[in-house]
């Protein structure tokens, strides 16, 4: 069953993309443990502007919009190792986006 977009687990997911601070990344697999895709729906039916969805990449570091995304994390001062993110400096793990939010 597809979950809307308004479900209490869709608005969680939204809201550990908001804790998401500028020059950090966080992944799919993150923001919804198990469910990653499930996270990329979220995000992709996801139209807030103020959603800063230029912070959620691949677990690899790979990014799933390409130059665009990779124009305004450099601009955030997120660090990259050749065309992805360097999980290593960047990452902010799951349990850090999810304090307080269950």
């Amino acid at each position: 069953m597809i979950e809307p977009p308004e479900s209490d687990r869709a608005r969680q997911v939204l809201r550990r993309v908001r804790s998401v601070p500028a020059g950090f990344v966080t992944t799919y697999g993150d923001l919804s443990p198990g469910a990653p895709r499930f996270a990329g729906a979220v995000m992709a039916a996801c139209d807030d502007p103020g959603i800063p969805w230029q912070r959620v990449v691949r677990a690899d570091g790979s990014l799933a919009k390409g130059a665009r995304q990779r124009r305004l994390l450099e601009a955030e001062g997120t660090p990259f190792r050749g065309e992805r993110v360097d999980m290593r400096l960047a990452w902010f793990a799951g349990d850090d986006a999810a304090k307080g939010l269950d």
